[in-house]
């Protein structure tokens, strides 16, 4: 099977969980996430939007640049304050028809951005650009809602969501998501610039969030700061190696391949082949994991089993250092096994709050 293309929501998830090597070695080698979790036995997490929130997102962008991108440039003008001329805008999902391919779009953007660079045509917004990013061996092909244009000798991403902001304030979580996803969309302009012959500095390490009003359908604009977002994005992607220098810590006989005989014949690797295969890639659950991996739910099962103190939150698992099971954990909390020297100090913190809950709960523990 071919491997599966990046987005910007997918290269934002791995920020997610940086320690997961499971999930480094499968997004580097495009693997299916979904039909791989299907394999395995388990019910794939679903991450794609309802019909619905789909249809009201198209909706609310349309709103945002009708009549001449009034309201876009009206947010301009207020978060970014832009010159009261009319800028210009180009829409690139349309520049080549409707059919036009991701590569010619991606060209058809760069051949606008140069003429940005150039100061040849400063006050033109790109409306739907296609970017391009190496993601561990591949081109990511990446879709932003606008460039804002140059402002202040500055260039925006410009993100178009349909939650609300009630009272100046969103949902944390989804903007969190929205700025992530902002980070990839930012770096990928600046390699772009770069690859032109600019400075990346041109590209603004704040994002314009724009949003419903409150109750209203009336766009809010936000600016936003991304520059924890971009280190974080920047020092995944470099960890992040190609999948067949990955791969090098697999057994010779390893193998994730998908695909069947034919078009209806029976998979080329057993079920059990890929099980084996994955379980050989050390994981890191977490409960976070749940709302962003398809494989979530199989690495939720596998750590109940075998007792993950990560699987209780990364918090926890980070205060416990060297305790790989949760029974061996109150074990050494309430008194019944003594640590070696190398977990001493973490058991020392472990039985402290044991006796500050008993304290808090009136009963009495082990010191």
């Amino acid at each position: 099977m071919p491997p599966l293309s990046y987005d910007a929501r997918k290269i934002a998830a791995l920020t997610t969980n940086p320690g997961c090597a499971r999930r480094a070695v499968l997004d580097a080698a495009g693997i299916d996430k979904a039909r791989l979790a299907g394999r395995l036995g388990a019910t794939p997490g679903a991450f794609t939007q309802s019909p619905f929130a789909l249809t009201r997102g198209r909706a609310f962008e349309a709103l945002v640049k009708a009549n001449g991108y009034a309201e876009l440039i009206t947010l301009l003008r207020a978060e970014l304050a832009a010159p009261v001329e009319e800028a210009r805008v180009a829409d690139l999902a349309a520049a080549e028809g409707d059919r036009a391919s991701v590569r010619t779009r991606a060209r058809a953007t760069e051949r606008l951005l140069k003429r940005v660079i150039a100061e040849e045509d400063s006050r033109l917004i790109l409306d739907h650009p296609v970017l391009t990013l190496e993601i561990a061996g591949q081109t990511a092909y990446l879709e932003p809602d606008a460039l804002s244009h140059r402002i202040g000798d500055r260039i925006h991403v410009v993100v178009i969501k349909s939650f609300a902001a009630i009272d100046g304030q969103a949902d944390p979580r989804k903007t969190a998501a929205a700025a992530r996803e902002a980070a990839v969309h930012v770096l990928a302009l600046r390699r772009t610039l770069t690859g032109l012959g600019a400075s990346a500095d041109l590209v603004a390490d704040q994002f314009l969030l724009v949003c419903p009003k409150d109750f209203s359908n009336r766009p809010y604009g936000r600016l936003i700061d991304l520059r924890q977002q971009l280190d974080a994005v920047e020092h995944q992607l470099r960890r992040l190696a190609r999948a067949e220098d990955l791969a090098g810590a697999l057994d010779a006989d390893a193998s994730l391949d998908l695909s069947v005989q034919g078009d209806q014949g029976p998979p080329v690797v057993s079920d059990d082949h890929l099980a084996r295969t994955v379980e050989s890639l050390d994981y890191l659950y977490e409960p976070g994991c749940l709302d962003f991996c398809e494989l979530s739910r199989h690495c939720r099962e596998k750590a109940l089993a075998a007792g993950a103190p990560a699987r209780l939150g990364g918090t926890v698992g980070g205060d416990l250092p060297g305790l790989d099971h949760i029974a061996v954990a109150l074990s050494l909390a309430h008194g019944q096994a003594e640590p070696d020297e190398h977990r001493r100090e973490v058991v020392e913190r472990l039985r402290a709050a044991a006796r500050l809950r008993a304290r808090c709960l009136g009963r009495g523990v082990a010191s």
